[in-house]
């Protein structure tokens, strides 16, 4: 066997290797000679077919069989030889097949070399808040909220109550499409409908109409209302007044707590919130960790991995809108949508091995414990929970994934210039803007 390598980019190799003819031969007619015995054809007994029959009938189709593992051993070989590490299969091409030998090539991209930058050109705002009692009361009005029940009421409908109705619209006295509804329900105040079509309707009762003119906004997604004025004819069915739930015994069971009252649904509402804040900030100085590596570092990501990551992003987008039960194929979604985010998670995980691998990163098993029984904690039956994580070793591998990244994200920060900012409760749980994201933004607005 020849091999020829050729560097043909930063992270693309070709591999150029030969097969000799005689190891190709001795292979084929070995396999031709083991199907002689094998075989049966008309005419002859078994075993006793002529070698000249066999090769005729099944020379080709063992030729092609025995060049297809033959050239996959060979790369396997030549690889190991050149101390090589392809990140994905390789292109193969066949060259020449004479009496010199089979000659193919073998293109493929290598895992990038990469180098570490010092940390200290890294820079986190670590978010500093705690749990004021006013943001638990805040906390119990939302939970009261969202438990709002509606009932019928004999009166005006007022901002907050829900109503059924029908409405017509028109634009210049004709309907126009998507304008009408018969018995829809709308809660004034949800700022679902153009804006002052919610606020005509307050005052109304049940069984009353009221014709009310609005302007769309000149933003409006369908082009031919956009800054259009229009008329509803709307006819109210019916008023439904909201309804908060009381703070009892009862409310308190919805979340699992029954002992101690409101003292015991306070505890059990800060300590959510507690671990809801710790969450964030982690993730907010993960998100700034991780946007600082990728800022100091360059990384060739192999176009093999970055459409292994699209593809599984792919399913991901579908499992969450529940396309996977309709049949529908991830891969009709385009890889451009996919594309830039793909290359990040690539390179951040290209980076997160390296590092793992030079600073020598281990699991902590006792931090994976200390996750799965925070996780654990938030149900009514956290041993269950635990015990389940530990049965499953797939769920389990995924757990020690993220504490190793945990991980390197503190060994990066004890080099890293990090500052802290002390902030309100609000502030710390809400979404940062991711850094890279912002500043490719920036350049592009620049450009």
């Amino acid at each position: 066997m020849q091999v020829s390598l050729e560097i043909t980019s930063g992270i693309e190799r070709k591999l150029t290797i030969t097969l000799p003819v005689a190891g190709i031969d001795g292979e084929v007619n070995k396999r031709l000679q083991d199907l002689s015995r094998r075989v049966r054809l008309d005419g002859f007994r078994p075993g006793k077919i002529p070698m000249k029959v066999v090769k005729r009938r099944y020379g080709a189709g063992a030729r092609q069989e025995v060049l297809g593992e033959m050239m996959q051993s060979s790369f396997v070989e030549a690889i190991q030889e050149q101390k090589l590490n392809p990140a994905g299969a390789p292109s193969i091409e066949a060259t020449s097949d004479n009496d010199e030998g089979f000659t193919f090539i073998a293109t493929f991209e290598i895992y990038p070399e990469i180098a570490l930058n010092e940390f200290n050109g890294i820079s986190v705002e670590r978010p500093v808040a705690e749990v004021q009692e006013s943001d638990i009361d805040e906390m119990i009005e939302t939970l009261r909220q969202q438990g709002t029940t509606f009932e019928d009421v004999e009166r005006a409908a007022e901002l907050g109550d829900r109503i059924t109705f029908d409405y017509v619209g028109t634009k210049a006295g004709e309907a126009f499409e998507g304008g009408s509804a018969e018995n829809s329900t709308l809660e004034l105040g949800s700022g679902r409908m153009v804006p002052g079509f919610e606020d005509g309707l307050v005052g109304v009762a049940a069984g009353e109409e009221k014709v009310i003119s609005v302007t769309f906004p000149e933003d409006y997604q369908a082009e031919e209302l956009a800054g259009q004025a229009v008329e509803f004819a709307c006819k109210v069915h019916k008023v439904s007044g909201s309804a908060l739930p009381e703070l009892n015994d009862e409310f308190f069971a919805r979340f699992g707590v029954s002992e101690d009252g409101l003292e015991g649904f306070r505890k059990e509402v800060s300590k959510n919130m507690e671990r809801e804040l710790r969450q964030a900030v982690k993730n907010k100085v993960k998100n700034q960790v991780m946007d600082g590596l990728l800022k100091i570092h360059e990384v060739e990501v192999p176009s093999a991995l970055t459409s292994q990551e699209i593809d599984r992003m792919r399913e991901q987008a579908v499992q969450q809108f529940g396309g996977m039960k309709g049949g529908f194929d991830p891969k009709q979604l385009p890889a451009e949508l996919f594309e830039a985010d793909a290359k990040k998670r690539v390179a951040l995980g290209l980076l997160i091995g390296e590092v793992v691998k030079q600073r020598e990163v281990k699991v902590d098993d006792e931090r994976v414990r200390a996750m799965i029984e925070e996780m654990a904690s938030a149900y009514q039956e956290p041993q269950q929970v635990i015990d389940w994580y530990y049965s499953n070793d797939e769920q389990l591998s995924q757990i020690k994934y993220v504490v190793l990244e945990e991980q390197v994200v503190d060994t990066i920060l004890e080099a890293a210039q990090v500052s802290e900012n002390t902030c309100s409760y609000q502030e710390a749980i809400k979404p940062a803007e991711r850094a890279v994201e912002a500043e490719e933004a920036d350049q592009e607005e620049t450009a």
